[in-house]
């Protein structure tokens, strides 16, 4: 009876798990630059005496879909969309490299290049400042330049764009790191100007896979359950002897 349990106790949490993954990856369809979140289980054999045949599921993490989303043109001087696998480096709340396909950019308070979240966007040389009452253009490049009323263009740097040769690793913040540190500036990296990446969550496929994960756990509720019954039927029948 405790093998039927479980089992069934194992196929529950796992598709309680990928629920909440398909939920995540459904409220961020509209998110700009978001990648979906993956999920895969592998069995786990259960350690301690008499346990040698018990077998956990437990979640992994195999990382994100990295197919790119569709691209929409806004016209905004400083949206820009990444092409290919490149990737914008910004400055993240723990002090450390991050990297976003979000290129939805503005300039905050102190003149600073951030993006719409408040993360500084870094330059090859580090942060971009930009002058005070300035039309900012960004180039296919990622150089970024200003025009301060009638006057000439100036170039105030190159946006940092690298291209990861390995999956990048998500963070709680929803921005994504390197397991080898800093990325190098890929100088062939393109971008986008005046467009933005959405998000690649397929909203149907999304739904289908959430209906089919609850009902996934509705089977092994299921199946608890009916061990539960014959485990008091059995209980009766021993008490009647």
């Amino acid at each position: 009876m405790d093998r039927v349990i479980y089992l069934a106790m194992a196929g529950a949490k796992a598709a309680m798990l990928r629920q909440d993954v398909l939920a995540n990856n459904l409220a961020n369809a509209s998110t700009t630059g978001f990648r979906a979140e993956l999920t895969a289980f592998r069995a786990v054999p259960v350690l301690g005496d008499g346990a040698s045949t018990r077998v956990f599921s437990i979640e992994t993490t195999p990382g994100y879909n990295s197919d790119p989303g569709p691209v929409q043109a806004t016209h905004r001087d400083l949206d820009v969309a990444m092409k290919g696998n490149a990737w914008l480096a910004v400055h993240g709340v723990d002090g450390l490299e991050a990297y976003t396909r979000n290129g939805a950019l503005e300039v905050n308070n102190e003149g600073l290049l951030v993006t719409r979240s408040g993360q500084g966007v870094l330059g090859d040389g580090g942060p971009i400042a930009v002058p005070a009452n300035a039309q900012v253009l960004v180039g296919a490049d990622g150089t970024v330049s200003a025009v301060v009323g009638n006057g000439r263009s100036q170039t105030l740097g190159r946006l940092k764009l690298v291209t990861p040769e390995a999956p990048l690793i998500r963070g709680e913040d929803g921005l994504f790191r390197s397991g080898t540190g800093d990325l190098p500036a890929d100088p062939s990296a393109l971008v986008q100007a005046g467009a933005l990446e959405g998000s690649n969550v397929s909203p149907v496929e999304s739904m289908v896979a959430m209906i089919a994960a609850a009902r996934q756990y509705e089977q092994q509720m299921k199946i608890l359950s009916t061990s539960q019954d014959r485990e008091q039927s059995a209980t009766r029948l021993l008490a009647n002897t």
